[in-house]
């Protein structure tokens, strides 16, 4: 079993493990008929070329939830994910290297909660940030348990 983090042990500065991703048009087409948004440019090629994209790119909420995942892997069952926002500011398409990344930037003990805040990103294989976002995880606290 993986330990994940009491409130305790987490330090502002602290890197979370990243987590790499590599979509697929087949996971775009999925990821359409969960999230009910089918518009052609997220998996007909020839859609997205004629709207002047270099072709299939991914739905920006699935970006935004890389980067939950990442912050849930992160934290375990026993945390909650309290908050997750990010900015949509560049594309990516199928077969990108995508690493999600995130740091500690604060902690806090709020109504009986550990409360711990990170920034959270999304970068390709070349290294550009282009899904900045933030979260916020609610953590076990040694003392209350």
């Amino acid at each position: 079993m993986t330990d994940y983090p009491y409130w305790e042990d987490v330090k502002e500065g602290d890197e979370l493990p990243p987590l790499t991703k590599r979509p697929t048009t087949r996971q775009l087409v999925r990821y359409a008929g969960v999230s009910g948004d089918f518009y052609e440019i997220h998996y007909d090629k020839e859609f997205a070329i004629s709207t002047g994209l270099p072709g299939v790119i991914l739905h920006g909420a699935l970006n935004s939830a890389f980067l939950g995942q990442l912050v849930i892997d992160w934290m375990g069952p026993r945390g909650v994910l309290k908050k997750l926002g990010c900015q949509y500011r560049g594309m990516s398409k199928p077969g990108d290297v995508l690493t999600c990344k995130g740091v500690v930037t604060k902690k806090r003990l709020q109504d009986g909660e550990g409360l711990v805040d990170c920034e959270v990103w999304v970068e390709d294989q070349t290294g550009r940030k282009f899904t900045p976002g933030w979260a916020t995880a609610a953590l076990p606290v040694r003392a209350a348990t």
